[in-house]
Protein backbone atom coordinates (compact mmCIF):
# COMPACT_ATOMS: atom_id res chain seq x y z
CA UNK A 1 0.00 0.00 0.00
CA UNK A 2 1.93 3.36 -0.86
CA UNK A 3 0.30 6.54 -1.63
CA UNK A 4 0.78 8.24 -5.51
CA UNK A 5 3.08 10.78 -4.38
CA UNK A 6 5.30 11.77 -1.52
CA UNK A 7 5.74 16.11 -1.29
CA UNK A 8 8.45 17.00 0.64
CA UNK A 9 11.87 15.99 2.62
CA UNK A 10 11.87 12.37 3.79
CA UNK A 11 11.96 12.54 7.64
CA UNK A 12 15.06 10.92 8.80
CA UNK A 13 13.02 8.58 11.07
CA UNK A 14 10.71 7.80 14.25
CA UNK A 15 9.35 11.04 15.49
CA UNK A 16 12.66 13.42 14.87
CA UNK A 17 11.38 15.94 11.76
CA UNK A 18 13.39 16.82 8.81
CA UNK A 19 15.72 20.30 8.60
CA UNK A 20 12.76 23.16 7.91
CA UNK A 21 15.08 24.58 5.48
CA UNK A 22 12.95 26.25 2.59
CA UNK A 23 13.92 25.33 -0.57
CA UNK A 24 11.05 24.89 -4.10
CA UNK A 25 10.75 21.04 -2.11
CA UNK A 26 11.24 21.61 1.33
CA UNK A 27 8.07 22.05 4.03
CA UNK A 28 8.11 22.85 7.17
CA UNK A 29 4.08 22.09 9.57
CA UNK A 30 2.32 22.35 6.48
CA UNK A 31 -1.12 23.33 7.54
CA UNK A 32 -3.64 23.14 4.41
CA UNK A 33 -3.99 21.58 0.85
CA UNK A 34 -6.19 22.08 -1.96
CA UNK A 35 -5.99 20.20 -5.58
CA UNK A 36 -8.17 19.45 -8.52
CA UNK A 37 -7.58 18.79 -12.17
CA UNK A 38 -5.09 21.81 -12.88
CA UNK A 39 -2.94 22.70 -9.81
CA UNK A 40 -1.70 21.17 -6.32
CA UNK A 41 -1.53 24.18 -4.07
CA UNK A 42 -0.21 23.78 -0.34
CA UNK A 43 -0.20 26.21 2.73
CA UNK A 44 3.47 25.85 3.93
CA UNK A 45 2.57 27.55 7.29
CA UNK A 46 5.84 27.15 9.30
CA UNK A 47 7.62 28.60 6.55
CA UNK A 48 4.23 31.32 6.07
CA UNK A 49 4.00 31.05 2.27
CA UNK A 50 1.94 29.02 -0.43
CA UNK A 51 3.62 26.63 -2.95
CA UNK A 52 2.08 25.95 -6.18
CA UNK A 53 2.18 22.30 -8.59
CA UNK A 54 0.82 22.71 -12.19
CA UNK A 55 -0.89 19.90 -12.03
CA UNK A 56 -0.57 16.69 -10.19
CA UNK A 57 3.00 16.00 -9.53
CA UNK A 58 4.65 13.18 -12.32
CA UNK A 59 7.54 12.15 -9.24
CA UNK A 60 8.03 12.50 -5.37
CA UNK A 61 9.93 15.24 -4.05
CA UNK A 62 9.15 17.44 -7.19
CA UNK A 63 10.03 21.30 -6.96
CA UNK A 64 6.87 23.75 -6.88
CA UNK A 65 6.56 25.95 -9.71
CA UNK A 66 5.89 29.16 -7.66
CA UNK A 67 5.77 30.39 -4.16
CA UNK A 68 3.69 33.41 -2.88
CA UNK A 69 4.16 35.24 0.61
CA UNK A 70 7.95 34.99 0.10
CA UNK A 71 9.89 36.47 -2.21
CA UNK A 72 11.73 32.95 -3.44
CA UNK A 73 11.62 29.25 -2.33
CA UNK A 74 14.71 30.04 -0.40
CA UNK A 75 13.34 33.06 1.92
CA UNK A 76 10.97 32.13 5.65
CA UNK A 77 9.51 34.16 8.14
CA UNK A 78 6.27 35.96 9.08
CA UNK A 79 5.52 39.10 6.40
CA UNK A 80 7.36 37.96 3.60
CA UNK A 81 10.92 37.65 5.61
CA UNK A 82 10.21 40.87 7.09
CA UNK A 83 9.55 43.02 4.26
CA UNK A 84 5.49 43.55 5.55
CA UNK A 85 2.14 42.51 5.46
CA UNK A 86 1.00 43.83 2.22
CA UNK A 87 2.87 40.73 0.16
CA UNK A 88 3.49 38.62 3.02
CA UNK A 89 1.74 35.83 5.38
CA UNK A 90 1.52 34.79 8.84
CA UNK A 91 0.94 31.00 9.42
CA UNK A 92 -1.70 30.67 6.59
CA UNK A 93 -4.02 27.66 6.79
CA UNK A 94 -6.84 26.87 4.45
CA UNK A 95 -5.99 27.14 0.86
CA UNK A 96 -8.64 26.80 -1.83
CA UNK A 97 -9.27 27.69 -5.54
CA UNK A 98 -12.98 28.95 -5.87
CA UNK A 99 -14.05 29.93 -9.32
CA UNK A 100 -10.35 30.18 -10.84
CA UNK A 101 -9.48 32.59 -7.87
CA UNK A 102 -6.80 31.63 -5.24
CA UNK A 103 -8.03 32.18 -1.61
CA UNK A 104 -5.72 31.73 1.40
CA UNK A 105 -6.57 31.88 5.24
CA UNK A 106 -4.42 34.02 6.42
CA UNK A 107 -4.77 32.79 9.90
CA UNK A 108 -2.22 34.92 12.24
CA UNK A 109 -2.68 38.18 10.39
CA UNK A 110 -6.36 37.56 10.78
CA UNK A 111 -7.95 37.90 7.27
CA UNK A 112 -8.38 36.23 3.79
CA UNK A 113 -6.78 36.97 0.88
CA UNK A 114 -7.41 36.50 -3.09
CA UNK A 115 -5.58 36.35 -6.37
CA UNK A 116 -7.89 36.99 -8.94
CA UNK A 117 -6.01 34.21 -11.29
CA UNK A 118 -3.52 31.89 -9.57
CA UNK A 119 -0.58 33.23 -9.50
CA UNK A 120 2.14 32.52 -12.28
CA UNK A 121 5.05 34.33 -11.10
CA UNK A 122 6.54 33.71 -7.40
CA UNK A 123 6.08 36.68 -5.01
CA UNK A 124 2.97 37.77 -6.84
CA UNK A 125 0.78 40.18 -4.49
CA UNK A 126 -3.02 39.84 -3.61
CA UNK A 127 -5.53 41.47 -5.14
CA UNK A 128 -8.30 41.58 -2.75
CA UNK A 129 -8.72 40.88 1.27
CA UNK A 130 -11.44 40.05 3.62
CA UNK A 131 -11.20 40.58 7.34
CA UNK A 132 -9.61 43.74 6.95
CA UNK A 133 -9.58 47.30 5.95
CA UNK A 134 -6.11 46.93 3.97
CA UNK A 135 -3.22 44.46 3.37
CA UNK A 136 -1.38 46.53 6.16
CA UNK A 137 -4.04 45.74 8.78
CA UNK A 138 -3.22 42.63 10.94
CA UNK A 139 -4.95 42.92 14.03
CA UNK A 140 -7.39 40.60 15.37
CA UNK A 141 -10.99 42.11 14.87
CA UNK A 142 -9.33 44.80 12.71
CA UNK A 143 -7.86 46.20 16.48
CA UNK A 144 -11.23 46.92 17.87
CA UNK A 145 -14.42 44.43 19.15
CA UNK A 146 -15.69 41.89 17.77
CA UNK A 147 -18.20 42.42 14.73
CA UNK A 148 -20.31 40.19 12.18
CA UNK A 149 -17.50 41.32 9.64
CA UNK A 150 -14.00 40.86 11.82
CA UNK A 151 -11.88 38.04 11.93
CA UNK A 152 -9.74 36.33 14.76
CA UNK A 153 -7.27 33.60 13.88
CA UNK A 154 -9.66 32.66 10.71
CA UNK A 155 -8.15 28.57 10.37
CA UNK A 156 -10.64 27.78 7.06
CA UNK A 157 -13.11 28.27 4.68
CA UNK A 158 -15.31 26.77 2.17
CA UNK A 159 -17.90 28.03 -0.83
CA UNK A 160 -20.60 25.73 -0.38
CA UNK A 161 -23.70 25.87 -2.69
CA UNK A 162 -23.48 29.53 -3.14
CA UNK A 163 -22.53 30.02 0.27
CA UNK A 164 -18.81 31.73 1.78
CA UNK A 165 -18.04 29.87 5.14
CA UNK A 166 -15.34 31.43 7.50
CA UNK A 167 -14.10 29.33 9.90
CA UNK A 168 -13.22 32.06 12.48
CA UNK A 169 -11.55 29.55 14.74
CA UNK A 170 -10.66 32.85 17.64
CA UNK A 171 -14.07 33.79 17.82
CA UNK A 172 -15.24 30.50 18.41
CA UNK A 173 -18.08 30.89 15.54
CA UNK A 174 -18.56 30.34 11.52
CA UNK A 175 -19.40 33.56 9.65
CA UNK A 176 -21.02 32.80 6.27
CA UNK A 177 -22.07 35.12 3.66
CA UNK A 178 -24.74 34.69 0.53
CA UNK A 179 -21.80 35.08 -2.19
CA UNK A 180 -18.49 36.46 -1.75
CA UNK A 181 -18.81 39.34 1.25
CA UNK A 182 -18.06 42.82 -0.24
CA UNK A 183 -15.39 44.74 2.08
CA UNK A 184 -17.03 45.80 5.42
CA UNK A 185 -20.55 43.59 4.50
CA UNK A 186 -21.74 42.16 7.76
CA UNK A 187 -22.35 37.70 7.66
CA UNK A 188 -25.25 37.15 6.83
CA UNK A 189 -25.35 33.63 9.09
CA UNK A 190 -23.30 33.34 12.57
CA UNK A 191 -23.06 29.92 13.85
CA UNK A 192 -21.70 29.58 17.30
CA UNK A 193 -22.80 32.94 19.08
CA UNK A 194 -25.75 34.44 20.11
CA UNK A 195 -24.63 37.96 18.44
CA UNK A 196 -21.92 39.41 16.08
CA UNK A 197 -20.40 40.93 19.01
CA UNK A 198 -19.29 38.18 21.24
CA UNK A 199 -16.95 35.05 20.77
CA UNK A 200 -16.78 32.77 23.80
CA UNK A 201 -16.37 29.40 23.97
CA UNK A 202 -19.21 26.98 23.52
CA UNK A 203 -21.09 30.32 24.03
CA UNK A 204 -19.98 31.08 27.74
CA UNK A 205 -22.09 27.71 28.53
CA UNK A 206 -21.48 24.29 28.47
CA UNK A 207 -21.07 21.93 25.32
CA UNK A 208 -24.47 21.86 23.03
CA UNK A 209 -25.85 20.98 19.71
CA UNK A 210 -24.95 24.56 18.32
CA UNK A 211 -21.71 25.96 20.05
CA UNK A 212 -18.22 25.79 19.34
CA UNK A 213 -14.79 25.73 20.70
CA UNK A 214 -12.33 25.67 18.12
CA UNK A 215 -14.32 25.29 14.96
CA UNK A 216 -11.14 24.84 12.47
CA UNK A 217 -13.16 24.02 9.02
CA UNK A 218 -15.83 23.56 6.82
CA UNK A 219 -17.47 21.31 4.12
CA UNK A 220 -20.72 20.16 2.36
CA UNK A 221 -22.51 20.40 -0.27
CA UNK A 222 -26.23 21.88 -0.94
CA UNK A 223 -27.45 19.26 1.40
CA UNK A 224 -25.74 19.39 4.38
CA UNK A 225 -22.78 21.52 5.98
CA UNK A 226 -20.17 19.89 8.23
CA UNK A 227 -18.02 22.07 10.62
CA UNK A 228 -14.40 20.41 12.55
CA UNK A 229 -14.85 21.67 15.89
CA UNK A 230 -11.32 20.51 16.92
CA UNK A 231 -11.76 21.97 20.40
CA UNK A 232 -14.81 20.03 21.08
CA UNK A 233 -12.99 16.49 19.81
CA UNK A 234 -16.05 16.74 16.93
CA UNK A 235 -17.67 17.36 13.83
CA UNK A 236 -21.04 18.73 13.99
CA UNK A 237 -23.49 18.24 11.01
CA UNK A 238 -26.42 20.16 9.26
CA UNK A 239 -28.86 18.30 6.85
CA UNK A 240 -29.68 20.59 5.24
CA UNK A 241 -27.24 23.70 5.85
CA UNK A 242 -28.85 26.03 8.24
CA UNK A 243 -30.00 29.02 6.98
CA UNK A 244 -30.03 30.56 10.99
CA UNK A 245 -28.62 29.35 14.06
CA UNK A 246 -30.06 26.70 15.26
CA UNK A 247 -28.66 23.01 16.79
CA UNK A 248 -26.90 20.54 14.38
CA UNK A 249 -28.41 17.30 13.13
CA UNK A 250 -25.53 14.76 13.84
CA UNK A 251 -22.32 14.74 16.12
CA UNK A 252 -19.27 12.86 15.25
CA UNK A 253 -16.85 12.53 17.49
CA UNK A 254 -19.17 12.05 20.80
CA UNK A 255 -21.94 10.44 21.84
CA UNK A 256 -23.90 13.15 22.57
CA UNK A 257 -24.31 17.06 21.61
CA UNK A 258 -23.45 18.18 25.29
CA UNK A 259 -20.16 15.92 25.55
CA UNK A 260 -17.07 16.95 24.88
CA UNK A 261 -14.55 14.37 26.18
CA UNK A 262 -10.95 14.35 25.14
CA UNK A 263 -9.39 10.41 25.05
CA UNK A 264 -5.53 10.69 24.87
CA UNK A 265 -3.44 8.06 24.26
CA UNK A 266 -5.51 4.65 24.52
CA UNK A 267 -7.23 3.03 21.58
CA UNK A 268 -9.53 5.56 20.06
CA UNK A 269 -11.92 3.52 18.13
CA UNK A 270 -13.85 4.11 15.17
CA UNK A 271 -15.88 6.62 16.95
CA UNK A 272 -13.75 9.02 18.85
CA UNK A 273 -11.83 11.66 17.69
CA UNK A 274 -9.33 13.74 19.33
CA UNK A 275 -8.65 17.48 17.72
CA UNK A 276 -10.10 16.78 14.52
CA UNK A 277 -8.91 19.77 12.90
CA UNK A 278 -9.71 19.05 8.94
CA UNK A 279 -13.05 17.98 6.97
CA UNK A 280 -13.52 17.46 3.38
CA UNK A 281 -16.08 15.81 1.01
CA UNK A 282 -16.04 15.35 -2.36
CA UNK A 283 -20.42 15.08 -2.55
CA UNK A 284 -20.22 11.42 -1.95
CA UNK A 285 -17.35 10.60 0.79
CA UNK A 286 -16.55 12.26 3.78
CA UNK A 287 -13.12 12.44 5.14
CA UNK A 288 -11.83 14.02 8.76
CA UNK A 289 -8.39 14.89 10.04
CA UNK A 290 -8.47 13.15 12.87
CA UNK A 291 -5.29 14.82 13.93
CA UNK A 292 -4.02 14.14 17.20
CA UNK A 293 -4.90 10.57 16.42
CA UNK A 294 -2.40 10.34 13.75
CA UNK A 295 -5.00 9.29 11.20
CA UNK A 296 -7.87 9.77 8.49
CA UNK A 297 -10.61 8.44 9.09
CA UNK A 298 -13.39 8.04 5.62
CA UNK A 299 -17.13 7.36 5.63
CA UNK A 300 -18.02 6.01 1.54
CA UNK A 301 -21.36 7.75 1.99
CA UNK A 302 -22.50 11.08 4.01
CA UNK A 303 -23.55 10.99 7.38
CA UNK A 304 -27.07 13.32 7.57
CA UNK A 305 -28.56 11.74 11.06
CA UNK A 306 -27.73 11.20 14.35
CA UNK A 307 -25.87 8.84 15.77
CA UNK A 308 -24.20 9.07 13.05
CA UNK A 309 -22.37 5.74 11.43
CA UNK A 310 -18.82 4.78 12.59
CA UNK A 311 -16.32 5.74 9.44
CA UNK A 312 -15.83 2.68 6.66
CA UNK A 313 -12.33 3.23 6.71
CA UNK A 314 -8.98 4.22 8.51
CA UNK A 315 -5.66 5.99 7.00
CA UNK A 316 -2.30 6.32 8.78
CA UNK A 317 -3.09 3.35 11.25
CA UNK A 318 -3.02 -0.78 11.16
CA UNK A 319 -6.51 -0.58 12.31
CA UNK A 320 -8.77 1.89 14.15
CA UNK A 321 -7.59 1.35 17.58
CA UNK A 322 -3.90 2.82 16.77
CA UNK A 323 -3.22 6.58 17.12
CA UNK A 324 0.65 6.30 17.10
CA UNK A 325 2.45 9.24 15.40
CA UNK A 326 3.69 7.48 13.11
CA UNK A 327 2.27 3.95 14.45
CA UNK A 328 5.42 4.86 17.30
CA UNK A 329 7.44 3.22 14.66
CA UNK A 330 10.02 4.77 12.40
CA UNK A 331 8.15 7.44 9.40
CA UNK A 332 7.20 5.62 6.47
CA UNK A 333 4.78 6.17 3.44
CA UNK A 334 1.69 5.30 4.86
CA UNK A 335 2.21 7.02 8.45
CA UNK A 336 0.81 9.84 9.69
CA UNK A 337 2.12 12.13 12.01
CA UNK A 338 -0.70 15.25 13.25
CA UNK A 339 -2.26 15.75 9.72
CA UNK A 340 -4.08 18.90 9.72
CA UNK A 341 -5.67 19.74 6.26
CA UNK A 342 -7.16 17.24 3.76
CA UNK A 343 -8.88 17.27 0.43
CA UNK A 344 -10.76 14.92 -1.47
CA UNK A 345 -11.09 15.26 -5.39
CA UNK A 346 -11.59 12.94 -8.14
CA UNK A 347 -10.56 10.06 -5.71
CA UNK A 348 -7.72 11.61 -4.22
CA UNK A 349 -6.75 12.64 -1.06
CA UNK A 350 -4.05 15.00 -0.85
CA UNK A 351 -3.24 15.05 3.72
CA UNK A 352 -1.04 17.84 4.83
CA UNK A 353 0.87 15.53 6.69
CA UNK A 354 2.06 18.77 9.17
CA UNK A 355 4.26 16.97 12.21
CA UNK A 356 6.44 14.85 9.01
CA UNK A 357 6.74 18.52 7.19
CA UNK A 358 5.08 16.62 4.27
CA UNK A 359 1.97 15.89 1.81
CA UNK A 360 0.74 12.94 0.34
CA UNK A 361 -1.82 11.33 -2.14
CA UNK A 362 -3.08 8.65 -2.37
CA UNK A 363 -5.45 6.93 -4.46
CA UNK A 364 -8.55 5.80 -2.30
CA UNK A 365 -10.90 3.35 -3.27
CA UNK A 366 -13.17 1.60 -1.17
CA UNK A 367 -12.77 -2.14 -0.84
CA UNK A 368 -13.27 -4.66 2.30
CA UNK A 369 -10.22 -5.81 2.91
CA UNK A 370 -9.93 -6.67 6.53
CA UNK A 371 -7.36 -5.27 9.26
CA UNK A 372 -7.25 -6.29 12.87
CA UNK A 373 -10.64 -6.74 12.16
CA UNK A 374 -12.01 -3.47 10.28
CA UNK A 375 -11.75 -2.52 6.98
CA UNK A 376 -8.88 -0.67 5.58
CA UNK A 377 -9.06 1.78 2.16
CA UNK A 378 -7.28 0.47 -0.79
CA UNK A 379 -4.05 2.45 -1.81
CA UNK A 380 -3.68 2.18 -5.31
Amino acid sequence: MKPLRWLGAPAPGRLALPAALPTASQMYAPRGVFLDDRYLIVADSGNHRILIWHGLPSGDRQPANVVIGQPDFEQEGPNAAGRGPENGLHLPTGVAVIDGRLFVADAWHHRILFWNTVPQQNGTPPDGIIGQTGLDSVEPNRGGAISASSLYWPYGFAMIAGWFYIADTGNRRVLAWRGLPEPDEPAHLILGQDSGDVGEDNRGAPVCAKSFRWPHAVAGNERLLYVADAGDHRVLGWAPPPTEDRDADLVIGQETFETAVEVPYVPPGPRKLRFPYAVASDGETLAVADTANNRVLLWDRLPLVHPAPPPDHVIGQDSFEGNGENRWKAVTSETLCWPYGICLHDGKLAVADSGNNRVMIWAIQATSVPAAGVDLVAIA
